[in-house]
């Protein structure tokens, strides 16, 4: 019998020997190590793992087997543990305004097979991009500004919650949430912008960047705060651009761009690559 295999998560205050006990107990519980990542942070002092295994021999193991196993290590190195079965895909659900690059890239992926995830439906204050969602036969919850900002945020997180979503990806969602959903949302909610930011905001911001003659075009994936487009960052890439492109050309490469950023921080937090360091990320990529 195949068994699925586990993803083991923890964070704690680095120490000696961590490694070592981790290891020692998934292998008095059976336990086969397939792939194992870990990082101390010296500024922070905190230690951070990822640890992929499955089970051997012929018993089927659960989750709570393994738990139990680990536990005496959780309370010696007083660990925050998160494990999964890495068979569980999890719940996203994606909001979007106008522009459908970022959604239409995710949702390809997602329906080929390519991201490990369960697309649960698709938010916009928008009606613009109904045809396409619906032609994938997801839930549309069309949720327009018209009662104002807190009345829809209100019908926002309804739809969250009906769904099941752990995940909610603003894929360019054109809307700046409010204090109270950055919080309601922390650490379950990626955003994706042009890396011009700071320096180009507001309007259409690869005009403005070809106008300065900028030399790389970009994206970031970041983790939703308060403090907006400051959370912490997941993943980043540029390309160069040269003078001989017009405004228009910028605009098409940062979409590419934008839309292969986000999947890929998508696809890592629901790989549990990703883990909090205060406002940085720790990413076993």
């Amino acid at each position: 019998m195949t068994q699925s295999h586990f993803i083991l998560t923890i964070r704690c205050k680095d120490a000696v020997g961590i490694v070592a006990a981790v290891a020692s107990a998934l292998a008095d519980a059976d336990a086969f190590i397939t792939e194992s990542s870990h990082y101390g942070d010296e500024a922070t002092g905190l230690f951070f793992m990822r640890t992929v295994f499955r089970p051997t021999g012929m018993r089927v193991f659960r989750r709570d087997d393994f738990a139990g196993a680990l536990a005496p290590v959780v309370g010696r190195f007083e660990m925050s543990m998160d494990l999964r079965d890495a068979a569980e895909r999890m719940k996203v659900l994606l909001a979007v305004s106008k522009h459908g690059h970022c959604l239409n890239h995710l949702l390809h992926q997602w329906h080929s097979g390519e991201l490990p995830i369960d697309v649960v439906g698709v938010v916009s204050n928008h009606d613009d991009l109904r045809r396409l969602v619906e032609w994938y036969e997801l839930p549309f919850h069309h949720l327009p500004m018209d009662d104002g900002k807190a009345a829809q945020e209100a019908r926002f997180r309804d739809a969250i919650a009906a769904s099941g979503a752990e995940l909610t990806v603003l894929a360019r969602y054109m809307q700046v949430l409010t204090d109270d959903m950055c919080r309601h949302l922390e650490g379950r909610c990626i955003n994706i912008h042009h890396s011009f930011l700071p320096s180009f905001k507001g309007a259409r911001p690869y005009h403005q960047a070809h106008a300065r003659g900028v030399k790389v075009v970009g994206a970031t994936a970041h983790y939703v705060t308060a403090d907006l487009d400051e959370g912490p960052i997941i993943e980043q890439e540029t390309q160069r651009v040269g003078h001989n492109l017009d405004p228009d050309a910028f605009v098409r490469i940062g979409k590419d761009i934008e839309s292969v950023v986000l999947a890929r921080a998508v696809r890592w937090h629901a790989e549990h690559r990703v883990m909090l360091d205060g406002r940085r990320t720790v990413v076993f990529a």
